[in-house]
């Protein structure tokens, strides 16, 4: 994919646009999750739960189906809407595979958070405490590797298309992370804002 040409606006709007599935994986996992815990209440060596309450199967099952309709209405009918904030949009925008794209987005960002969850056990934080980096990158990151295992080759052909997307993706996924928590938390559908 070629986003050469596209100036510093345009770029944050397609690394946002891209990820979208990813970015609201995680939110819709808070809305459809309690249900089912994940680690069935065990516990390791250490004493500590394996992932803990917030980490159940309902949660990861609705936030990536979620992810993937929120890709297939991005797909099918936000085409206009992408095209008239950046003109010179990518034709090859979602690759030859768009839904295996938007599930391992989705998934996968429901899968690092999983992922911090263990290790954030494992150094005896309880659910909810801060992890800041840990928190705002999880999510994103693993999206990422999954994408780059299992996508063949898209997210590769973006992400790294110079010095931008990624520069982009790192800058705005702790500010998108922490404002949609605050909002979250606002609401009363998380515990605390981070």
């Amino acid at each position: 994919m070629d986003l050469e040409g596209l100036s510093l606006v345009e770029c944050c709007i397609i690394v946002l646009w891209i990820m979208m599935p990813a970015y609201l994986a995680n939110t819709i996992a808070v809305l459809t999750g309690g249900k089912y815990p994940i680690d069935q209440g065990k516990t390791l060596t250490d004493g500590n739960r394996i992932l803990g309450d917030g980490k159940t199967w309902s949660g990861l099952v609705g936030g990536t189906l979620g992810g993937v309709i929120i890709g297939y209405a991005q797909l099918n009918f936000g085409n206009n809407f992408i095209q008239s904030i950046v003109n010179n949009i990518p034709e090859d925008l979602w690759g030859d595979s768009p839904f295996i794209i938007f599930f391992l987005l989705s998934f996968g960002a429901l899968f690092g958070d999983m992922s911090a969850s263990f290790f954030k056990r494992r150094g005896n934080l309880k659910r909810g405490d801060k992890s800041p980096l840990m928190d705002m990158f999880d999510f994103v990151g693993m999206a990422i590797i999954l994408t780059m295992i299992f996508g063949n080759g898209w997210i590769q052909s973006w992400l790294f298309d110079g010095v931008g997307p990624l520069f982009t993706l790192l800058l705005l996924t702790p500010i998108l992370h922490r404002g949609v928590n605050i909002i979250g938390f606002k609401i009363g559908v998380k515990n605390e804002p981070w």
